[in-house]
């Protein structure tokens, strides 16, 4: 069984992962910025059907100590880790880049870029250490390109997480490391949710995609979990929303009519 530590997974696609990890039999490390947080999904997960460890430490993941303590608490607790999973990140508000103050930036570069960096150097230092792991980033909107109003601060950064993922890999080939992307989709959670009261207007018309893009947290994390224990080659890519399946679901709509969002 694996020792998997997943970054920002106190809610969301991160804990839905955990929740999944653990039902497997494998142990967990839970971690957010938040010590109250983490001790609610500690209970959340922990609470759930499997014989897996849990374990929860909290971490700004734009902190390079915090990052080390991370890695450090949860080889201490569990032994080697097997899997790291870079999923924290933020949106900040939805609003165009105008409009945006210093502040309101900072902390979506800090967690999105930094949060990786270090998520990947300090692991990949850890697992060469030990003689193997994996190790997966995970991109978001804006990755392959895609642009929209409002999101072109997250689209920056998740574009910089595809570039860096896959130029580290030129880097370390050769290594008994691991290290890959996963990319889930559109993903309907409380940070999606949130964005309702954000712009209503910019809501309504994006809402109709959403309907036919969009999926349950539940529905994606079995597949996502599938991928990652299955993964064994540099630069593995686990992709849920394929253009394909894209493709299907705007054609099938008239039919099908898919409905995830109020």
């Amino acid at each position: 069984m694996a020792n998997v530590v997943i970054t920002g997974s106190s809610r969301g696609i991160g804990l839905g992962m955990a929740k999944e990890f653990r039902r497997r039999g494998h142990s967990v490390v839970i971690s957010s910025r938040g010590q109250a947080a983490v001790d609610k999904a500690v209970a959340e997960v922990g609470a759930c059907q499997g014989s897996g460890e849990v374990v929860g430490i909290a971490c700004d993941v734009s902190n390079r100590d915090q990052v080390q303590a991370l890695w450090d608490g949860g080889k201490a607790a569990l032994g080697p880790i097997d899997i790291w999973i870079n999923n924290a990140g933020l949106t900040g508000p939805k609003r165009d880049v105008s409009a945006l103050t210093d502040a309101e930036i900072a902390p979506v570069i800090a967690a999105n870029i930094w949060g990786v960096l270090y998520g990947t150097q300090i692991p990949f230092a850890g697992m060469s250490a030990q003689g193997s792991g994996k190790i997966f980033n995970f991109e978001g909107f804006g990755s392959d390109g895609m642009t929209a109003p409002g999101l072109t601060i997250y689209g920056l950064t998740k574009r910089a997480v595809t570039y860096f993922t896959k130029s580290m890999n030129k880097e370390i080939k050769g290594s008994p490391v691991l290290l890959g992307t996963i990319s889930p989709g559109i993903v309907v959670t409380d940070l999606i949710e949130e964005s309702k009261d954000e712009d209503p207007e910019r809501w309504e018309k994006t809402k109709s995609m959403y309907n036919i893009l969009a999926d349950k947290v539940e529905t994606v994390v079995p597949f996502l979990v599938d991928g990652v224990l299955a993964a064994n080659k540099p630069g593995a890519a686990i992709r849920w929303l394929t253009t394909g399946k894209a493709a299907r679901r705007f054609l099938l709509q008239p039919i099908v009519k898919r409905k995830v969002m109020d």
